[in-house]
């Protein structure tokens, strides 16, 4: 068939047109999908800034846009419950960001290259599976259902507004404290201590210069921290052999009697050997004496305290507080166990001269 010139110049258009419909464009790639959502979010309150040839986001977006498998240099921001931006699974270098709930620039490297004591997101390698169960599969009587998380609890101090964080301070009208338990000792290394002088029952001139001795097994003894700044601050550590690092403390507090039977109140105390670096002026009420370092390392075993000044006479209870380096009570494996700690009672620690 021939067709005219003018024919052609009529016909060549429309055959350009029916090719364009019976062949469908193709699709946008995922990163141009990706880039869309992500522009998407930014127009609902979120911000971004280019800096060094990758991407960062800050969100404030009022609802969650979530990108995933995305490739190239692009922030991460993951596990981020609240008004957020969520981009998961990114592969390249990455940035990753994990609010959870709260605002602040907090960043991490999610591709493995940051130092994950550095990083402010969660592993998902040390998530405790076990936290989500509330221990009621098989109910018990005067059993209570725990708490549950499935992020290890991270932002539990959210949960109490009213409470600052610890933030290694003693703070007396109480708080929320978001370190970990850390490390925990194996049952053969239960830490235990038992006091030499004075024995159960027995006296001790009173207004004299005294030492308390105490045996101490499986703590590593002498490691302190300051106490008005790193107080709970960091986990529980084992030494290389798996015992606890940490120190103990002796107490002294007065009795009415020996046979008091009523609660002693724990802001008073007659004596408190402890770590030179306390204050212990955070509590008002007590009265104390000779307070001094017990802080050494334990010699044969050993552990002592020079109660300076002495006591004056009466009825006193001598207890031994043994703690990690952070000066949090000690942690073991198991929740049946003999006393980690000691208490003796010295019989009015002597009205007599000797």
């Amino acid at each position: 068939m021939k067709f005219s010139a003018t024919t052609l110049l009529v016909l060549l258009p429309l055959v350009s047109q029916a090719a364009a419909i019976s062949v469908p464009r193709p699709r946008l790639s995922l990163r141009q999908d990706a880039n869309e959502d992500f522009r998407r979010g930014r127009q609902e309150g979120g911000r971004n800034h280019n800096k060094n040839g990758k991407n960062t986001s800050t969100n404030k977006a009022a609802n969650s846009a979530s990108v995933a498998e995305v490739s190239g240099n692009n922030t991460s921001v993951t596990g981020i419950s609240g008004n957020s931006t969520s981009v998961t699974g990114v592969s390249g270098n990455s940035t990753s960001t994990s609010v959870a709930g709260v605002s602040g620039n907090n960043t991490a490297a999610a591709d493995g290259s940051a130092d994950p004591q550095t990083s402010l997101t969660l592993d998902p390698r040390v998530i405790a599976s076990g936290f989500a169960k509330d221990g009621q599969d098989v109910p018990t009587a005067g059993q209570v259902a725990s708490l549950t998380s499935t992020n290890n609890f991270i932002n539990f101090c959210l949960t109490v507004p009213n409470l600052p964080i610890t933030n290694g301070k003693q703070i007396t009208t109480g708080s929320c404290n978001p370190a970990p338990i850390g490390t925990i000792p194996s049952t053969d290394n239960m830490p235990s201590a038992k006091f030499t002088f004075p024995k159960n029952g027995g006296t001790v001139t009173a207004n004299q210069q005294f030492t308390i001795t105490m045996a101490i097994n499986n703590l590593v003894t002498g490691h302190f921290v300051n106490a008005d700044e790193n107080y709970f601050a960091a986990p529980q550590q084992l030494n290389a052999q798996g015992q606890i690092i940490g120190h103990s403390h002796v107490v002294v507090e007065a009795l009415s009697s020996i046979d008091q039977s009523t609660p002693t109140d724990p802001t008073k105390f007659a004596f408190f050997k402890v770590c030179p670096s306390v204050n212990i002026s955070f509590m008002p009420k007590v009265s104390y004496r000779g307070v001094q370092g017990l802080n050494d390392v334990a010699v044969n075993g050993v552990l002592t305290a020079a109660v300076t000044s002495g006591l004056p006479a009466g009825a006193y209870r001598l207890c031994s507080i043994n703690t990690c380096a952070n000066h949090q009570p000690a942690i073991v494996a198991v929740a049946q166990h003999g006393a980690l700690d000691d208490c003796v009672y010295v019989s009015h620690f002597s009205f007599y001269s000797r």
